[in-house]
């Protein structure tokens, strides 16, 4: 019996998937009578759904209908507004940048499990709030699907192992970490420029991130409104009551604060520069997260939202090098460290990796724009020679004329556009889990170590904490059944 082209498609697919050795793979070379020339073949394009359908999905996704190699074929969320929105905007999407294509139609989904379960669906973007990043990968990939997700990867130790775990034993699945500055150009230069010695020997890191803020109430509790299926909501966190502050805050400031769903921003946004960081040490052969973090922070005393407002811890790697991570508010305030102007007149590090070595410094930032500020500053036009070391990143080589204008709107095309290129060819992915288990592995060893008030030591070999009894204990998070990590891959 002759295959359909729904079924051919599926063997290239799993075929071009399993041709990478996991996700650092050589890319393979695979005929253009595959792909087609030209316009991708319907048969031939990845199709994708979206857990977690907020603005920020949205917002991510907009550019897909400037490519044909790909289509949105279903929406999953707790709210029903947020389905109906994101179909809404992405079919006008797509009616607007491919005008007559058939086949529009996107599905909706209550609970991501029927998402998962649709077997014309190759991958999913995962962009959830961050306590169900982990939760919601592993069942990805158990269920099949090449797995877009976006950072922090995970609110605990446990987490993240589980995450890593999962990534090397479903190694013919594509996995990408969604921190799109390794779209940026300037900022895979800037890595470059240190990797290669351009500021001579690196003797100080600095990794800042703005921090969360107090507030917030949990009073009073409101009625769950139609709907909102807030059971689904909280996943895995805690049962707690409904309120505004909890679930209804126009800017997400809620969730992102509250210590149930996230670390907060020593996590959250700290994962831009902390990724950027990681790219140098991976190039640099650091296998393995710092050891030892030593330091202290704060946290509000009273309100809902409980997470650092305030930090500066001291992670130093086994070989004796430290980066110094905090918050953005310290930094400013540090005497003798890199204040260059990245936002005009303010002349400090928001949100930014900073290398400071014997002959120059280097500051890669996060922002509106992005920017890379150097000293001396004509070391941006140094030329990095075909000899010298080189990373990858996941700039379009080609911009659309109709992609969404706008800085991000530029970097999330790319980076999602390489994992779709992984998923079709078996071309390494920029970001894989590996290395961001590495960074985020920072922020969790950091936060325990702020919130015990003492130093914690990471054993790599052992993957565990030692000597230091309650952030041992804080390794793992209560989470609600049946949305736990254990035995789930």
């Amino acid at each position: 019996m002759k295959k359909s082209a729904e079924g051919n498609r599926r063997d290239f697919l799993k075929k071009a998937a399993g041709a990478a050795t996991g996700v650092l793979a050589a890319p393979m070379i695979v005929p253009a009578s595959a792909l087609g020339r030209g316009a991708t073949p319907p048969s031939d394009r990845v199709t994708v759904g979206i857990i977690g359908s907020g603005q920020r999905a949205v917002f991510e996704t907009l550019q897909y209908p400037c490519f044909d190699n790909v289509v949105i074929v279903a929406v999953s969320d707790a709210v029903r507004s947020h389905l109906h929105s994101a179909k809404d905007a992405l079919e006008k999407q797509y009616e607007l940048k491919q005008p007559g294509r058939p086949n529009r139609g996107i599905r909706m989904y209550d609970d991501f499990r029927e998402l998962l379960a649709q077997g014309d669906i190759d991958g999913v973007y995962n962009v959830a709030p961050d306590h169900w990043h982990v939760s919601m990968l592993l069942r990805s990939l158990k269920a099949g699907k090449h797995v877009h997700v976006e950072k922090p990867l995970g609110v605990s130790v446990e987490q993240d192992l589980a995450a890593v775990k999962a990534v090397r034993k479903y190694n013919k699945q594509i996995c990408q970490y969604g921190a799109e500055l390794r779209a940026f150009p300037d900022a895979k230069k800037g890595i470059e420029l240190v990797l290669n010695g351009r500021i001579g020997k690196v003797q100080k890191i600095y990794v800042v991130s703005p921090a969360n803020t107090a507030g917030g109430s949990a009073t009073p509790v409101l009625p769950v409104p139609d709907g909102f299926n807030y059971d689904a909501w909280m996943g895995p966190a805690p049962l707690k009551p409904f309120c505004y502050d909890r679930c209804l805050r126009p800017d997400r400031a809620g969730i992102f604060g509250i210590s149930d769903y996230t670390l907060g921003m020593i996590n959250n946004w700290a994962a831009h520069p902390l990724d950027q960081m990681q790219r140098w040490a991976d190039a640099s052969g650091r296998k393995d997260p710092p050891v030892h973090y030593e330091g202290s922070g704060k946290f509000p005393k009273e309100g809902l939202f409980d997470c650092a407002t305030q930090w500066r811890v001291r992670c130093t790697w086994a070989d004796g090098l430290a980066l110094d991570f905090m918050d953005s508010s310290t930094y400013r305030d540090l005497p003798d460290v890199p204040h260059p102007v990245i936002n005009s007149p303010r002349t400090t590090v928001p949100n930014g990796v900073v290398f400071v070595g014997t002959d120059g410094w280097v500051v890669v930032s996060y922002g509106n724009d992005g920017k890379v500020v150097t000293q001396p500053a004509s070391l941006m036009e140094s030329v990095i020679g075909p000899n010298e070391i080189h990373i990858l990143d996941s700039a379009l080589e080609t911009i659309p004329a109709n992609l969404p204008k706008g800085f991000q709107q530029t970097l999330t095309a790319g980076h999602h556009q390489n994992w779709i290129r992984a998923i079709r060819t078996g071309s390494p992915v920029v970001d894989p889990i590996e290395s961001a288990f590495r960074s985020d592995m920072i922020s969790q060893l950091s936060q325990l170590c702020i919130r015990t008030g003492q130093p914690v030591r990471w054993d790599p070999k052992k993957e565990t904490i030692v000597g230091n009894d309650e952030a041992k204990k804080m390794i793992k998070r209560p989470m609600r059944a049946p949305w736990g990590v254990e035995g789930v891959a």
